[in-house]
């Protein structure tokens, strides 16, 4: 029972996207401002009215007062695949710090990300939003180097372990080791091939679209579990793993054009939360295969992991 069960709970997690990301401009000039945002075409395909919906989660504020929405528009660009929305707002007096909330995550998905860029006056700052971090307050005042690369380094965390497919690859990579040492050496290959993509890939001028990304991830879910099923003694698994990592790499790719982010902070601190994650998947498949011999869980897990990445692969590919 408890087989198909698991089975049943990783393909309700694969309607979620692994790349869910949006972004938009705000322009403040005195009371007036002007906001605009983009958001992939694919995002709107379970959204009722998504015109007002989207614009009903975000919400501006300054000096404990809501702004008041003027006018709104949203369009469709088919060419760059994207919804597009645009909306004046007024505010009660001029704005210094600005109050953001925004629930995108709420009509979209759970791991949906937002980045709002915003000028104030010739002034700017920016923020991000996940359903971690909901609200923020943009005081317009430029921080130092340190306070950015902490803020972007902390990005790239959260990012690491923001989806589903993420986190399971990280499981996947620890069963498919076989002693800690290889578990090292498959978790640095990993991460190389990640950071190569994310560096790499911006000097191609290849842009991938987000459904590739999905569909890509997806596959090195199954291909590792594959390795793991039929080839349990195989040799040069780390060189597997960092062309595995190299396809990851792109989320991370997508992740940087979005943002501007600075790329060594935002790969320095996804490597921190994959290495911590890591380490905690292989402390839990260490306690429960002592556990459960018997039961042989690393190719029963496998087998999961299988079915997870060709379902998502196929859902992918369908919608």
């Amino acid at each position: 029972m408890r087989l198909p069960a698991g089975i049943c709970l990783l393909a309700g997690v694969a309607f979620a996207h692994a790349v869910s990301m949006s972004s938009g401009d705000l322009t403040i000039r005195g009371t007036r401002a002007h906001y605009e945002f983009r958001l992939p075409l694919y995002e709107l395909s379970h959204i009722r009215n998504p015109e007002q919906s989207l614009l009903a989660h975000m919400r501006f504020s300054s000096g404990g007062r809501d702004a008041r929405l003027l006018e709104h528009a949203c369009r469709e660009d088919a060419p760059q695949a994207a919804y597009v929305c645009a909306a004046d707002y007024e505010f009660a007096a001029p704005v210094d710090a600005l109050d953001v909330e925004c629930t995108f995550y709420a009509v979209t998905v759970p791991n949906h990300v937002h980045l709002l860029r915003a000028e104030n006056g010739g002034k700017r700052d920016q923020a991000l939003f996940d359903i971690s971090f909901s609200r923020a307050t943009l005081r317009f005042r430029p921080p130092g180097a340190a306070a950015i690369a902490v803020m972007q380094a902390g990005a790239g965390f959260m990012r690491a372990l923001g989806g589903v497919v993420q986190i399971v690859f990280l499981a996947s990579l620890v069963l498919a080791a076989r002693s800690r040492s290889e578990l090292t050496v498959l978790a640095g290959a990993f991460i190389a091939g990640q950071m190569a993509t994310a560096l790499l890939a911006p000097l191609t001028g290849w842009l991938p679209a987000p459904r590739f990304v999905e569909a890509a991830a997806a596959l090195t879910i199954a291909y590792l579990a594959v390795e793991i099923l039929l080839l349990p003694k195989a040799g040069t698994r780390w060189l597997v793993v960092a062309l595995l990592g190299a396809f990851h790499g792109l989320y991370f790719d997508l992740f940087l054009r979005t943002t501007g982010y600075q790329p060594l902070a935002v790969l320095a601190g996804a490597a921190c939360a994959q290495i911590c994650a890591i380490a905690i998947f292989g402390l839990l498949l260490a306690r429960l295969g002592r556990l459960l011999a018997a039961l042989k869980p690393v190719p029963v897990a496998a087998s999961l992991l299988l079915a997870f990445g060709m379902g998502w692969f196929l859902l992918r590919l369908r919608s």
